[in-house]
């Protein structure tokens, strides 16, 4: 059982792929409390991968009986934000700048539709650095009266093997990089050493 903060029992839950969002899900059923799932993911690349991941969260959702939410791509919103930093390194001022986006755009909507916790599922990934994802969600938090960020930690307490357990189960898709253009190449490039190093 986990407990949300004031004891909330109603969340609006920032998801980017069912893998990640599986096990908070089902956590937050158990523990009472009530999700509401938030799909924005504008710097998700290409618009098929988008596609994927999008259908596999509503997919997921739909057994459940949860609410989807469904925002824009906006991708070329996402590239005006991160512009100046397309070399970064995975976890640098480009991360930073996509997980204020994103969860900017979460805490609006949760304001705008009186919800009082937002919380997000990057933070689980292995390849997300949990740390810079809660400050672009305390960041964002600070836009509007009232609103608490949730900054919980998904990993602890067996998330992480329940994430992998339900991904196996329900036989999701699972991505082979974060999401972004940038992230896509730094994988053909992993790919391609692997392959001239086998």
């Amino acid at each position: 059982m986990i407990q949300s903060p004031g004891n909330g029992k109603k969340v609006l839950l920032h998801c980017c792929c069912a893998p990640c969002s599986c096990s908070i899900i089902q956590r937050l059923s158990e523990s009472g409390i009530e999700p509401t799932v938030f799909f924005y993911n504008p710097n998700i690349y290409p618009h098929d991968e988008y596609d994927h991941r999008k259908s596999e969260v509503i997919r997921y959702v739909q057994k459940r009986h949860i609410v989807f939410v469904d925002e824009d791509h906006e991708l070329e919103q996402w590239f005006k934000a991160i512009h100046g930093c397309e070399e970064d390194p995975e976890r640098g001022n480009r991360c930073d700048r996509c997980f204020e986006m994103r969860l900017g755009k979460t805490a609006a909507y949760a304001a705008e539709h009186h919800f009082k916790i937002f919380a997000t599922s990057l933070g689980i990934s292995r390849w997300k650095d949990l740390e810079q994802v809660n400050r672009a969600g305390a960041k964002a938090a600070e836009l509007f009266p009232r609103l608490v960020y949730w900054p919980q930690n998904w990993r602890v307490a067996g998330g992480q093997e329940q994430m992998q357990r339900i991904t196996k189960e329900e036989g999701f898709y699972r991505q082979r990089y974060c999401g972004c253009l940038y992230s896509f190449r730094e994988s053909l490039r992993r790919d391609f050493v692997r392959g001239v190093g086998g």
